[in-house]
């Protein structure tokens, strides 16, 4: 049954419909209030129901029982789970996720698909905020409904602005990344802006998505979501070493990475490549290398 609905749900037509044409944040708000029930009956049902939609592995989760669908999203993992890689001239991966569009950054333009471009500058609400990273390469990163859903310091950084940017929450599969041109820069998101202690930019940009859209940063307030109080550039001052939390979705969605030049993609990271929260994703080089995409 399960590959059946599975084969079901991948006509693209079909999932377009299932998971963008309906009330959007309606759906989104609902689940993220259903999800949060603490009922036995409604926790065991509904995590049973996710894990029969979605490839959940729960094996190295530090709890096995959860009083919630949402605190099954947000689950914490065993220690040591993620080794993060030490060496100071690689930038890890800040979350698990999916490999997708990544390579040299064109100006203020990068792909949200293939030859589907859009703007650094609308992604990020500010020309300004964009400018360090031209020439520079982006990763995007998709975490799937399944995953971790926690993100981590890629390096040693200190954090010096969030800009956050209410939106839609439109499902970032790459089905609806073909179909709604800029979606990344229609979405509800928070773009973190970093440094490196040699002052090497940094950005990560946090986009939710469809269900239990919702973005926690661990430098700032997870008690309450960042959507509330509106759009806004929020100073921070805050220091988080490699491999440290720095926020959480409460469900899948999308970190999209931008480095300035000086840095090429880690062996064996292309499209498609799944990746770990530590893992070496990019490599500190000289003048003379660009990034490789």
């Amino acid at each position: 049954m399960r590959s059946q609905i599975a084969r079901l749900v991948a006509n693209e037509d079909l999932n377009f419909l299932l998971t963008n044409r309906l009330p959007r944040r309606l759906a989104t708000d609902f689940v993220g209030w259903f999800s949060k029930i603490e009922n036995p009956i409604v926790a065991r049902s509904s995590i049973a129901l996710w894990k029969f939609f979605s490839d959940v592995d729960l094996a190295d989760a530090a709890e096995t029982e959860f009083p919630s669908m949402h605190a099954c999203f947000i689950r914490q993992l065993k220690p040591g789970a993620r080794p993060v890689a030490e060496d100071a001239d690689v930038v890890a991966s800040p979350c698990d996720a999916i490999v997708g569009p990544h390579g040299p950054i064109e100006g203020d333009t990068v792909q949200q698909i293939k030859d589907a471009p859009y703007a650094l500058s609308d992604l990020l609400g500010d020309h300004a905020a964009a400018e360090p990273f031209e020439g520079g390469t982006y990763v995007t990163l998709r975490l799937t409904a399944g995953m971790y859903h926690h993100f981590h310091a890629p390096h040693d950084l200190a954090v010096d602005q969030v800009i956050y940017i209410s939106g839609d929450c439109w499902n970032v599969n790459p089905i609806a990344l073909k179909r709604v041109e800029r979606l990344f820069c229609k979405n509800e998101r928070a773009a973190i802006r970093c440094r490196m202690d040699d002052g090497t930019p940094v950005m990560l940009v946090a986009v939710a998505a469809v269900l239990v859209a919702s973005i926690r940063l661990s430098f700032l307030d997870t008690a309450r979501s960042l959507r509330v109080g509106g759009p806004r550039s929020i100073p921070v001052q805050a220091h988080v070493r490699k491999g440290e939390e720095m926020g959480y979705f409460e469900h899948g969605s999308t970190i999209v990475m931008l480095l300035p030049k000086r840095f090429r993609f880690a062996e064996g990271i292309e499209t498609g490549t799944r990746v770990r929260a530590g893992q070496a994703l990019f490599v500190r080089t000289d003048d003379r290398d660009t990034a490789e995409g």
